[in-house]
């Protein structure tokens, strides 16, 4: 389900939603190191700098080919899920400039190391990301849905994925996630209590709308 729109004004204490595709569709992914390093990327610009090492090596891959930068305090990362050629973000910002800095950092640290892995040369990503703001909490409800069910296409073991969803279920304890802006809303919610949805789990695996209104996997524009 990705954006409605793609604008990019950005508002200060704001959630949005960001994709990414790579160029042509092709895969940004090609096997598990890659996700890793795209998440450790995360984790060193998301991460307290007082309490995780700014340096960090995987499988021999120093992840020094772009300048380490820090956004903990700038951004919150709510929800995520990294898909072979694409990737979703859902993204609270404090200062109505962190996203643009924290995303062209991400993406650019990303793509150098995919190009110096690969031998290969030219954007990795298509054009620029898409960025919808998300101010409506049910309609950010449905999209965290539809983030953590994105690998459904691949797998059907939704915890096993590359997404912040085994976080959610309280299998994974990650300190640069914060779940409980959704969660705390999602226990709140008045339809939640009107369908009887008691776990975020069942609403990701097994709740149904009649008639799917927010089911946004059909946005060709997004496969």
């Amino acid at each position: 389900m990705p954006a409605k729109n793609s604008v990019k004004i950005y508002r200060e204490n704001s959630i949005y939603h960001i994709y990414n595709r790579g160029v042509e569709k092709r895969k940004i992914f090609l096997n598990e190191q890659d996700y890793k390093v795209f998440l450790t990327c995360l984790k060193q610009y998301l991460s307290n700098p007082e309490t995780e090492p700014r340096r960090q090596v995987l499988q021999g891959q120093t992840l020094q080919y772009h300048a380490s930068k820090n956004y903990y305090g700038e951004i919150e990362l709510l929800s995520f899920c990294l898909m072979p050629n694409h990737v979703h973000l859902l993204i609270k910002q404090k200062d109505k400039n962190a996203i643009k800095k924290f995303t062209q950092s991400l993406f650019t640290r990303y793509s150098i190391y995919f190009n110096r892995k690969y031998r290969r040369s030219g954007s990795l990503f298509q054009g620029r990301y898409k960025a919808t703001n998300v101010i409506d909490k049910d309609y950010l409800l449905d999209l965290s849905r539809y983030i953590h069910k994105n690998p459904l296409k691949y797998t059907k073991d939704l915890i096993e994925s590359y997404s912040s969803y085994s976080i959610y279920l309280g299998l994974v304890n990650t300190a640069w996630v914060n779940k409980n802006i959704i969660l705390d809303y999602f226990n709140k919610s008045e339809f939640m209590k009107r369908h009887n949805i008691k776990s975020y789990k069942y609403f990701v695996e097994k709740f149904k709308y009649a008639d799917e209104k927010l089911d946004l996997s059909s946005d060709t524009d997004l496969r």
